[in-house]
């Protein structure tokens, strides 16, 4: 039998509510923290979704530093043509608002950005980009409305040490 969860109340009662604690690390602005995460960080998710809801998320990544803190509220991510699919940022075209997930090897928490984004031709910090001669074909430019850290225990969960074998 399957019994689905309809209502923010029914949610609730599931889940609960978060605790202060969880609440208080919204933040709207980088904050020193932010900015040392995203420079450390080699890789970032990205998603999207377009006018009707359909979702994407696309992986970008580049030696650490890659994504460049533009000021106080923006972050840049550059794009660097491989299978020129493109669906994400065909998505930001029809429906602007994403989500990143930043993330450092061999940490368990990661720093999400959730915002508003905007595709740029080129940009004024676009040869801080520039990676083996190669400056980006896109500039994924994102104005920041949330950003936080979040906790390690996904990460925690998902690592079993016991050998599996897949039955293939």
């Amino acid at each position: 039998m399957h019994i689905e969860i309809t209502t923010d109340a029914a949610l609730r009662e599931l889940l609960g509510t978060p605790i202060q604690r969880v609440l208080d690390k919204d933040r709207r602005m980088f904050t020193s923290e932010h900015r040392d995460w995203i420079a450390a960080s080699p890789f970032c998710m990205v998603a999207t979704s377009d006018a009707d809801g359909r979702c994407d998320v696309s992986p970008k990544g580049d030696p650490s530093g890659f994504a460049v803190v533009v000021d106080d509220t923006t972050v840049a991510i550059p794009e660097r043509p491989v299978n020129r699919r493109a669906d994400g940022f065909a998505n930001i075209l029809k429906n602007p608002h994403v989500g990143l997930i930043f993330l450092i090897p061999g940490r368990g928490d990661t720093l999400r950005v959730n915002g508003r984004a905007t595709l740029l031709a080129d940009a004024p910090y676009a040869d801080q980009m520039v990676v083996k001669g190669h400056r980006p074909a896109i500039i994924l430019e994102v104005a920041v409305a949330q950003i936080f850290f979040h906790c390690s225990k996904a990460f925690l969960r998902s690592t079993d040490p016991s050998p599996r074998t897949t039955g293939a």
